[in-house]
């Protein structure tokens, strides 16, 4: 199916595992110990925000040396190659990017950015990761263990004390990452962008997601509804089986590895 071109490719965080980087539900799956930050609480006061940055800055240690694996880039030489006309990520990593992708939608923001809740104001993950440590000289936290948001869990006793800095350009403002946090929602605009390039797909290529929350599923749903064959590669059962075309359970790297290969031999063949 692939091989006709026109595929929209709608990626989740089982593609990342082979980069280090744990699902939620996969086989690799992280057991968190505390739920996910949801935006009401982080904008709830600074107490919240102490512990949120404390973990992620944890967290963001392992998220930027996370380095894309055969699927990013398989993915990545599909799209050079003309088959894949556009890429939407669940994942906040920016590993797509850097394993050669264009031009992706990332549905909920990317880690690599952070934005003033203030004035709007938008700066790197490296530039106040790096304030951070200097505002912290004797933090010196391990994470047990790194979620796919980058939020890493910790000990209590670890995050007192942990100093959260302001927004630079306004002088204070309060400074979050520039993802969709639990309770916040994806903006009008990028899913309207996202609905446009399913529903101008030939085929729906689902990878590493198990569509469990309505933010990713809804594109499969669109395409259904319009008769666009879905393909679903994923480790273990995901809620849009019903609706697939071609469901696969294996690893991702292996499979799309495969796939690009054969890509390849086709074309040289047609030479």
């Amino acid at each position: 199916m692939a091989a006709a071109g026109g595929v929209v490719v709608l990626s989740g965080a089982g593609l990342s595992t082979e980069s280090g980087i744990p699902d939620y539900r996969g086989p690799s799956g992280a057991l968190r110990r505390h739920t996910p930050m949801t935006y009401q609480a982080f904008t709830s006061g600074v107490t919240a925000r102490r512990r949120y940055w404390a973990r992620s800055h944890v967290g963001w240690r392992a998220m930027a040396e996370a380095r894309p694996n055969s699927g990013h880039r398989a993915v990545a030489h599909l799209q050079r190659r003309g088959l894949v006309t556009g890429v939407v990520t669940q994942n906040v990593d920016g590993l797509h990017q850097a394993g050669g992708a264009r031009d992706v939608v990332e549905l909920h923001g990317s880690l690599h950015r952070v934005i003033c809740l203030d004035c709007g104001a938008l700066s790197s993950r490296e530039e106040l990761d790096a304030r951070l440590t200097r505002a912290n000289p004797a933090f010196a936290a391990r994470a047990v263990a790194v979620n796919p948001d980058g939020d890493a869990e910790l000990r209590d006793e670890e995050i007192d004390g942990f100093e959260v800095v302001g927004c630079r350009a306004c002088e204070g403002g309060v400074l979050k990452p520039d993802v969709v946090f639990f309770g916040e929602s994806v903006p009008a605009g990028r899913v309207s962008d996202c609905f446009a390039l399913v529903e101008g797909a030939r085929l729906l290529l689902v990878l590493g997601s198990s569509l469990t929350v309505m933010s990713g599923r809804r594109f499969v749903l669109r395409a259904a509804k319009l008769g666009i064959p879905v393909a679903i590669v994923n480790q273990g059962p995901t809620r849009g089986d019903d609706h697939a075309t071609l469901t696969v359970d294996a690893p991702l790297g292996e499979i799309l590895s495969e796939v690009a290969a054969l890509v390849d031999a086709r074309t040289a063949a047609t030479r």
